[in-house]
């Protein structure tokens, strides 16, 4: 048997990551608000289409900026606290992992985090 908490915490952390095959639905669906969170030159070296580049060190103070600033630096509508379509991703998983974290002490309580990476997406889709 396995010990009560287990099941709960198991869940939790899958609710916090988004897998390839969601990702593609997300994307194919425009119902994604995706953010890398790689350095500029990994972001032109290739990335995901639709990402918007907020490398992690900028990361905590744009999701502070008030919507309109935010549109006017990224010409994207700026993430609602409450909204599930919020997904970070970055090389591994490592910095999407901390970028989660900022968010979320921020109060974007639903956002999620690609796990696999821009690593994981350039080999599956064969670039």
């Amino acid at each position: 048997l396995l010990p009560p908490l287990l099941p709960i915490f198991y869940v939790s952390t899958l609710a916090l990551v988004v897998t390839y095959s969601q990702l593609k639905t997300m994307l194919s669906n425009r119902n994604i608000q995706l953010f890398d969170v790689r350095n500029p030159d990994e972001y032109q070296a290739g990335r995901i289409a639709d990402a918007v580049n907020i490398p992690l060190g900028h990361l905590e103070e744009s999701l502070k900026l008030s919507p309109e600033r935010f549109q006017q630096k990224f010409e994207v509508r700026a993430p609602g606290k409450d909204d599930d379509n919020i997904v970070f991703h970055c090389r591994s998983g490592k910095r999407s992992s901390q970028a989660l974290d900022i968010a979320r002490q921020l109060g974007f309580s639903r956002a999620r985090h690609y796990k696999g990476g821009y690593s994981e997406w350039e080999e599956k889709e064969g670039k």
